[in-house]
């Protein structure tokens, strides 16, 4: 396996994919796999996410060229009214292992997924990942992903890709499958 190179040999930008549709996180991980092609390592940091999902095994055939960790339940979170402390914890020790990835020199690319649903679930606020973005070195891409993208963060990202769902099997009542949804 070839040796990883150093953080991005250009200037980092900082990347959005919000919308209501599917592919968020399936184009971050894309830009992972391009990445990797390169010789570049990303870093994952899953805010939502505490289940087995394929990107899991993917990332250990893939190391040291990319790495996931997952801040959230095993089960989904619903969210009503004010938010648990632990689950608060648990998008707080993200964020802060995220911005240790960025800060480490180890990575080219770092994507916080679904880190704008822990915003819009009050897990995290946007002042939060605003402080993280106003650390970022100058050669590492950041990529944010998930829905409800805050208006102060779309303004603030240099690239935002807007998912929209026009026709989706899960309204006919399929289930998500291993391997293309999870």
């Amino acid at each position: 396996m070839a040796r990883p190179k150093e953080p991005l040999p250009f200037r980092g930008y900082v990347q959005i994919y919000t919308g209501e549709g599917k592919g968020k996180t399936t184009a971050a991980l894309g830009l992972a796999l391009r990445a990797a092609g390169h010789g570049l390592r990303t870093y994952i940091g899953q805010f939502m996410k505490g289940q087995s999902y394929g990107e899991l095994g993917a990332a250990h055939r893939l190391a040291p060229f990319l790495t996931i960790e997952q801040f959230g339940r095993k089960r989904f979170l619903h969210v009503s009214g004010a938010p648990a402390a632990p689950d608060v914890r648990r998008a707080r020790r993200g964020l802060a292992r995220c911005r240790a990835a960025m800060l480490s020199g180890r990575y080219a690319i770092v994507v916080l997924d679904e880190v704008l649903v822990a915003i819009f679930f009050n897990l995290l606020t946007e002042a939060d990942v605003r402080a993280v973005l106003d650390e970022r070195p100058d050669a590492v891409e950041i990529v944010l992903t998930g829905r409800r993208a805050p208006a102060s963060l779309v303004r603030r990202a240099d690239l935002v890709t807007e998912m929209k769902a026009r026709k989706h099997y899960y309204a006919r009542g399929v289930e998500a499958r291993a391997g293309i949804e999870r």
